[in-house]
């Protein structure tokens, strides 16, 4: 009898003047113990060795490329060119372990009703090992409320059916960072996210393109936070949650401003967690960052 085929996993690695790493991000994918793969790698605008480097893999990897337009914009414009049943997503300073990608078809195989998993990783800060705090444990199911303080997925650790990211609109393009965060919002206000415990990827961290290292992000999770409030589909208990994390962050936000002496700023940021309160008082609108 002949075995049944084995879903296509498309794997988007977007790449930004990441040489060396992108190639390490590739070959650990090339590594996998899982035969149905496709990398596509998302140049977007490298100008240092990138391209030469990519050109070397051109029979092992789909490479495309675009003007520089932001992390969010090169994921979707992978997904978009991806054949796959799954997309699988992995940042370019990341690696994965050789069952990664086994792991999470299997998760799904056994559990058809799943959109979304995500594994369990090991992080690495300036070459060393490096344990998470408490806070930043990851969680499984209904996530909503504990990822409103902090980004609770990590892209490098997530696979998802790709019709279900392509209804769920993708990453926002407007946002130069927490684009994750508003993307793991929007699913996790209606779905659950599952969690593998095995850890299976090495998230490295440290260098000074990371985008997590921008300063001011609060600003990006309130304009999240504010887009989900709006949608008007939270649960009571979600909306009472994420007003009271939306307050704090626009708190937070707005007396930094003050110390920078951007008061007309901190005014605006006062002005939105105002507007916001738990007996459901139409919000605020938050049009632009």
């Amino acid at each position: 009898m002949t075995a049944p085929k084995k879903p296509l996993v498309s794997v988007i690695i977007p790449t930004y003047n990441r040489g060396p790493m992108v190639t390490e991000a590739v070959a650990s994918v090339l590594a996998q113990d899982y035969p149905a793969i496709e990398i596509i790698v998302v140049d977007d605008g490298s100008i240092d060795d990138t391209p030469d480097r990519l050109s070397l893999l051109k029979n092992r990897v789909t490479v495309i490329t675009q003007e520089n337009r932001g992390v969010s914009a090169a994921r979707n414009a992978g997904v978009a060119h991806a054949r796959g049943e799954y997309v699988a997503f992995l940042d370019s300073d990341d690696q994965w372990l050789p069952g990664k990608i086994s792991t999470q078809v299997a998760f799904f195989a056994s559990h058809p009703e799943a959109l979304i998993c995500q594994t369990e990783e090991s992080w690495i800060k300036n070459g060393k090992p490096l344990l998470p705090r408490a806070r930043h444990k990851k969680r499984s199911g209904m996530i909503f409320a504990p990822s409103l303080e902090l980004c609770l997925v990590s892209p490098s650790a997530v696979m998802m059916r790709k019709d279900f990211f392509l209804d769920m609109g993708g990453f926002d393009e407007s946002l130069p960072a927490c684009e994750d965060y508003d993307l793991w919002l929007r699913i996790s206000m209606t779905h659950p996210i599952h969690l593998i415990e095995t850890p299976l990827v090495i998230k490295q961290g440290g260098h000074d393109d990371q985008l997590s290292a921008m300063p001011g992000l609060d600003r990006y999770r309130i304009y999240a936070i504010c887009k989900v409030l709006n949608t008007g589909r939270l649960s009571t208990g979600q909306h009472n949650a994420a007003v009271a994390m939306l307050r704090q962050k626009c708190r937070i936000y707005a007396a930094g401003c003050e110390k920078r002496c951007r008061r007309e700023e901190a005014a605006r940021y006062r002005t939105i967690a105002a507007a916001y309160d738990n007996n459901k008082t139409p919000p605020a609108p938050l049009n632009s960052l």
